[in-house]
């Protein structure tokens, strides 16, 4: 929508070619319904929020930065608002204000909406000469492909653009989904499915080095975990996941010293019960078992008769919960899909295909993906720009 808009404002005849009933559908679902529109960052921190292809987007953030996309929505009425981290959120908490506003500037732009599905694009000598959706074919000078990627299928992210762009000659990097739930191998969190865990710290590990270290938000799952805290830590992590150790802190805000004393504190109140029911304070009831069944204790155990040893052992798997990554849940519960169509092959400060004259790329089916924040919606905005400026 962005890219048909600037199109037209620069005086093109402009079809924007929507596959699903409306456009906007996925932008709609994206922050839960709120829409994380950026992050408000320089440049510089841009490129450190997006591990593949920061470099190659330096031109794009350049010529159309958070700054620019912020002040670009005020000014079609919508009210931005800045959060934790930076994040950014239009004020009324409504993704469909977004959409509106883009429908609202293609309208006013002269864009041309209409419904249907792109399969090929066709060139001649070189350069591109039509766009075919079905049984219809649409003669044109040039054509942006910013169709998406491979999550959230029902969308319409379902892979179109790879396979368009495969056809032509373009390179397609592996794709592998990104920012999404994390499977793991530990039997013994099954019955903990459902639980959130809210101000803990989650630590990744690809051996010994760290890879992800962040305060906030977890849920188990059936399958391993989820929530916010996985999410991000899923953007940190390539290839085999199964080298990957994730440790959690469950009291991040007391060492284990402190730990140590408040444990203390409610044994000598609990003392005459068994250890199962003397960290009711402490821990979550679901989480007690496990961590006591992981340190070799008896359930049934006294709290007046745990050693010194036990109790460094329980401070030990309260401060480093540890649980064995087996791999990623299937790209379609991705939130962004890794890999797309090779940066080799596209101009950086165009967006501009390499191989054909008039053909352009915008967004997701780029080779480029970011941590959570605003940072892919904000590739999105700054190439979908790049690629309207100068189509």
């Amino acid at each position: 929508m962005l890219a048909a808009s600037v199109a037209a404002m620069r005086g093109h005849s402009v079809i924007l070619l929507e596959r699903n009933g409306f456009t906007g559908k996925k932008l709609n679902i994206t922050g839960k319904g709120r829409c994380n529109v950026t992050n408000c960052c320089e440049t510089d921190g841009l490129m450190a929020g997006i591990p593949r292809g920061g470099r190659f987007l330096f031109s794009a953030f350049s010529l159309f930065s958070p700054k620019d996309v912020m002040e670009l929505f005020e000014e079609l009425g919508v009210p931005m608002k800045i959060e934790r981290g930076r994040r950014v959120f239009p004020a009324s908490d409504r993704a469909q204000d977004i959409t509106g506003a883009l429908r609202a500037m293609m309208k006013k732009s002269g864009v041309r909406v209409l419904q249907g599905r792109a399969d090929s694009i066709k060139t001649e000598e070189g350069r591109v000469v039509s766009v075919s959706a079905g049984a219809d074919a649409y003669p044109c000078d040039a054509a942006i492909l910013a169709t998406g990627g491979l999550s959230y299928p029902l969308t319409g992210s379902t892979g179109d653009g790879y396979l368009i762009a495969s056809r032509l000659g373009h390179t397609i990097t592996p794709t592998a989904p990104s920012i999404v739930p994390l499977e793991c191998a530990d039997e013994d969190i099954r019955g903990l499915s459902g639980l959130t865990l809210k101000n803990v710290r989650l630590r990744v590990a690809d051996g010994k080095k760290p890879v992800f270290d962040e305060l906030g938000e977890l849920l188990f799952t059936h399958f391993g975990v989820s929530g916010p805290l996985s999410l991000s830590a899923s953007a940190h992590m390539r290839g085999d996941c199964s080298r990957y150790a994730l440790s959690i802190d469950l009291k991040p805000g007391l060492d284990a010293e402190k730990l140590e004393k408040r444990i203390l504190s409610d044994f000598e109140k609990y003392k005459n019960r068994d250890i199962m029911n003397g960290l009711c304070d402490l821990l979550h009831k679901s989480m007690i078992p496990v961590i006591i069944d992981r340190i070799f204790l008896e359930r049934s155990k006294k709290i007046n008769s745990v050693t010194r040893a036990e109790r460094l052992a329980l401070i030990s798997a309260i401060k480093a919960f540890g649980l064995s990554v087996s791999g990623t849940r299937p790209i379609d519960e991705a939130i962004v899909t890794s890999g797309g169509v090779s940066t080799k092959e596209i101009d950086p400060k165009t967006m501009s295909s390499k191989l054909f004259e008039g053909l352009f790329f915008a967004g997701e089916i780029i080779d480029c993906d970011g941590y959570t924040g605003g940072y892919n919606l904000q590739i999105a905005w700054s190439t979908g720009f790049a690629a309207g400026y100068y189509c």
